[in-house]
């Protein structure tokens, strides 16, 4: 390790020598290399955590170069996957340190293999039923992870201890939320309330593996526009069906676990059932051959993509798969089942 690296770092007395040799050996997953997600992972990067595992299945495109800092324009030139982009990037700002990208959803068929081992989970996704699925994990694993959420100018963020409230006696529900609400594509989202959002998590993951005292019992929400800053105490629910009865919805899904509306997109995505994910969903090549003549299919290492006159989408070797030009859950579950298969 460089001497003077991480010199100005140590001489807070909050971190110290002490609590740098604890950072170095950290081991943090990030889940969505989105805005949050870059932001926090580039902040951890350069504070010497020693492991980062990078999850994100999507492309960068020229309208996240605004807020996830990553990313540059010939990222989004050659359509690069951004957990792979974001793992380059960040090789080059710290040499020393392991990072491993993983181009994929978290889903329930692999969220133990990709989160067992970590000290700390970073959110940086953009749906709630992924956050109430890592809430889940995390609570049955006596796992820390820190929620983060921006919108507009406003940003959010708890940090969810095992011992104290959880995700779910947050929201008040433990499925569902609020996606149809208000979302980057109808009322955008500025790049520093998400960098600032992202400040918050990186230092609140920083004091989990120090063992520093963090918020567990409190919501920080601020709106950089109005300069505003408020914190909401969040008490720990007797009668949570998560963390007060053990109750786990997400992770016992069997079903099509949800249908997504994709963010400033004409286009749903579909995560398909437990035991498919857990067997390896489709056989790419299998159905391109079927699917040639039907319209034009491009075939690559990380998905197959179909463009037909009835339907287009693209499909991940999980078998979750982007189903292209409507927003209807019910349409694009038939697309699935027409093309691709139960």
């Amino acid at each position: 390790m460089s001497q003077d690296r991480y010199a100005r770092q140590q001489r807070f007395c909050g971190i110290g020598k002490e609590g740098q040799a604890k950072i170095d050996s950290g081991r943090i997953a990030v889940v969505g290399m989105g805005a949050l997600g870059t932001a926090s992972a580039m902040l951890l990067a350069r504070a010497g955590v020693g492991f980062l595992r990078l999850i994100d299945r999507d492309e960068v495109e020229y309208s996240n170069l605004t807020r996830q800092v990553l990313y540059d324009e010939e990222d989004a030139r050659e359509h690069r996957q951004k957990a792979e982009a974001a793992a380059a990037q960040l090789a080059r700002i710290n040499s020393e340190i392991t990072v491993e990208p993983v181009v994929s959803d978290l889903t329930p068929g692999n969220i133990d293999s990709l989160l067992s081992g970590m000290d700390v989970v970073v959110d940086g996704t953009d749906n709630f039923p992924t956050r109430y699925l890592i809430n889940e994990y995390c609570v049955t694993h006596k796992m820390p992870w820190i929620y983060g959420g921006a919108i507009e100018s406003e940003g959010m963020s708890m940090t969810i201890m095992p011992e104290g409230p959880c995700f779910a006696c947050l929201t008040g529900a433990v499925r569902g939320g609020d996606d149809e609400g208000r979302t980057c594509s109808t009322v955008g989202v500025i790049g520093m309330a998400t960098s600032m959002t992202a400040s918050i998590q990186a230092a609140e993951a920083l004091k989990v593996l120090i063992g520093a005292p963090v918020n567990q019992d409190g919501l920080v929400r601020f709106d950089l526009w109005q300069q505003e800053l408020d914190r909401f105490e969040v008490h720990k629910d007797p009668d949570c069906p998560v963390c007060g009865k053990g109750e786990t919805w997400y992770l016992d899904r069997t079903d099509f676990f949800y249908a997504k509306a994709l963010c400033g997109q004409n286009a749903v995505q579909l995560t398909p059932d437990k035991n498919m994910l857990e067997s390896g969903g489709r056989d790419l090549q299998d159905l391109a051959d079927c699917l040639a003549g039907q319209g034009k299919v491009t075939l690559t290492r990380y998905y197959l993509a179909f463009e037909g006159t009835e339907a287009s989408f693209r499909l991940f070797p999980d078998g979750v798969a982007v189903i292209y030009n409507t927003t209807d859950p019910g349409r694009a579950k038939s697309i699935y089942t027409e093309y691709i298969g139960n």
